[in-house]
């Protein structure tokens, strides 16, 4: 078994086929869109792939150290995470044919209208064992 990370992004990936900001979604849309991502998080716990899943709120901030005292933070940029990543998803699974069979069926979650969104899935595997540097 591999784990893979599943990363849903509100934008910077090419424009998925329901291409309609959540935001303007209704209230029965988005209900609709989560309902799907709960059974399918259901289905896999039923098959032992998943591992956990979360959405992101669109808050956030940069940390780093400082040296000593207060580390600085910042409201951004985030061209690599607030901007981008909606929410993500772990599953642990046999192949990486089959991570990428999962994550074409995550793509089709409902969106404006109920029809899929076909957006675009950010499938990244886990890193099994540190590299090892030769000379």
């Amino acid at each position: 078994m591999a784990k893979y990370l599943l990363l849903k992004h509100y934008r910077g990936a090419p424009a998925a086929v329901n291409d309609v900001r959540m935001d303007q979604w209704t209230p029965e849309e988005i209900s609709a869109h989560f309902q799907y991502m709960n059974d399918f998080a259901a289905k896999l716990e039923q098959t032992g792939e998943f591992v956990d899943a979360q959405a992101l709120s669109d808050g956030g901030m940069w940390v780093r150290f400082d040296g000593e005292g207060r580390p600085p933070v910042t409201d951004g940029p985030f061209a690599e995470t607030k901007d981008l990543i909606a929410g993500w998803m772990v599953i642990d699974v046999d192949t990486e044919k089959r991570a990428v069979e999962l994550a074409g069926e995550l793509s089709a979650a409902p969106g404006a209208g109920g029809k899929p969104i076909h957006e675009w899935l950010e499938v990244r595997p886990f890193l099994t064992e540190a590299p090892t540097i030769t000379e």
